[in-house]
């Protein structure tokens, strides 16, 4: 089996409002997690592709590149769409949620964020990003096994 070495996973937090950032910035020191931010659509979209983190908190109302535009791009390419994203927004209409749901997030927190909800939640995803990313790993080398046999 491949070494698969415990690595810290990476959080990409992404808002324009820097008191928010800051703030979800600070809830995360509580998880052994490293951190990294975005302040616009942009910017986290050159990030992902740059090093993709395991994790995205998504803000949905930014200027220019709304969250919703984000996610679609992240899940719409190939080499990010396992990336599991959190939309995080004050949006709360049904038509809202609906939109985030077929803009690809996995899942979605309110603002104003509740510090246990979101520590839970971001637990719970970067939990489900690792043993999927195992399972992976584990397909791949059975694979590869069962190629060397056949030849």
């Amino acid at each position: 089996m491949p070494d698969n070495e415990t690595q810290t996973p990476k959080v990409l937090v992404v808002d324009d409002n820097l008191q928010n950032l800051e703030l979800i910035l600070a809830y995360l020191e509580d998880i052994d997690c490293e951190t990294v931010s975005a302040e616009g659509g942009q910017e986290a979209l050159d990030s992902i592709e740059n090093d993709p983190p395991d994790l995205v908190l998504l803000d949905v109302m930014m200027p220019k590149i709304s969250g919703f535009e984000v996610c679609k791009r992240i899940k719409n390419n190939p080499q990010t769409a396992e990336i599991p994203i959190i939309m995080v927004t004050a949006l709360s209409e049904i038509g809202d949620i609906e939109r985030a749901i077929n803009s690809g997030t996995d899942d979605f927190l309110s603002k104003p964020v509740n510090k246990w909800e979101l520590l839970t939640r971001v637990k719970t995803m970067l939990k489900l990003k690792h043993l999927t990313d195992q399972l992976e790993r584990t397909l791949t080398y059975l694979s590869e096994i069962e190629q060397g046999l056949q030849q």
